[in-house]
């Protein structure tokens, strides 16, 4: 089945040509079944790119899924023109008395910041107490994946000593959960973040560490409880997504290096290899699976 996605929203374009099944909204609301429904609140400067990253992955699944583009309403991101923003993504105010099936919160460029100094951290704290109820399970990427952990949890995210940035591999430290079905016993993600999630923090919380790297720390996390997912480095990116962050530090005269395991023979100007969207695909599968077989039928009631 195809993922629904408003009929003119500029990514539709990029995932035809993809070949990723998309869904007009006049054909979906025909179809007798029950869609899965994500909500993607894309704190991410480069909203379209972030659109298709995730689309193409909720795409690949056999099942329908309706995507709902979430923003935050306080803050005005700069990248994005406003009419774009409000043609095609919704705020708290818009789908407040909304269920859904899953919440992804995504990564933002804010990370060195604590989380009260966030502009929109007020509003962070509304939409998760908002989806405590009104969605059935979340996933937090990156800077995502920390605020979950915090609110959640009360789990610090804590700075490094320099940016950990590259393609490092992640071993598996759970072989039974179902997310992981599939699955090498090491496979690579991008990582590019200036802070970590330490695993002692975690395990005394009770959570489960799925993936963890020798080099850049912990990869996945996931509570046994909710079955909420927390991913702190990026499957989703493209196979160019960090040279251009690097380029783009470069340009700002940031201290930052040659993302490790990245470019062939370390050549920057050579074509980056994606290694880790197979896994992407096999992660998010796995876990749209398993949220349609576990969530009931009626939770999302409008």
């Amino acid at each position: 089945m195809p993922i629904k996605i408003p009929d003119n929203l500029p990514a539709r374009k990029s995932l035809l040509k993809e070949s990723v099944d998309v869904i007009d909204s006049s054909l979906a609301e025909r179809q007798d079944i029950r869609p899965l429904r994500f909500i993607l609140l894309n704190l991410m400067p480069k909203k379209i790119a972030t659109e298709i990253q995730f689309a193409r992955l909720i795409g690949a699944s056999p099942l329908q899924i309706e995507l709902t583009l979430m923003t935050t309403k306080s803050y005005i991101p700069k990248n994005t023109k406003n009419d774009y923003l409000i043609e095609f993504y919704k705020t708290i105010d818009d789908v407040r008395d909304k269920s859904f099936d899953v919440l992804i919160v995504t990564g933002a460029p804010v990370e060195t910041l604590p989380f009260e100094k966030v502009k929109y951290w007020e509003e962070l704290l509304e939409i998760l107490d908002w989806s405590s109820k009104n969605v059935f399970r979340k996933v937090g990427i990156c800077w995502g994946a920390q605020v979950l952990l915090r609110v959640l949890f009360d789990i610090e995210k804590h700075m490094l000593p320099e940016k950990m940035f590259g393609i490092y591999d992640h071993f598996l430290t759970s072989s039974n959960d179902r997310l992981l079905q599939g699955f090498m016993d090491h496979f690579p993600m991008p990582v590019s973040r200036y802070t970590e999630t330490r695993k002692l923090d975690l395990q005394k919380k009770g959570l489960d560490i799925l993936a963890f790297s020798q080099k850049s720390g912990v990869g996945m996390v996931r509570c046994p409880k909710s079955k909420d997912l927390f991913i702190l480095n990026h499957l989703e990116y493209d196979a160019n997504t960090l040279s251009d962050e690097f380029l783009r530090d470069k340009t700002e005269n940031l201290n930052v290096k040659i993302p490790e395991n990245y470019f062939p023979d370390n050549d920057i100007k050579q074509m980056p290899v994606n290694r880790w969207r197979p896994y992407a695909f096999l992660l998010f599968t796995n876990f749209i699976n398993e949220v349609y077989q576990d969530v009931p039928f009626n939770f999302c009631k409008t």
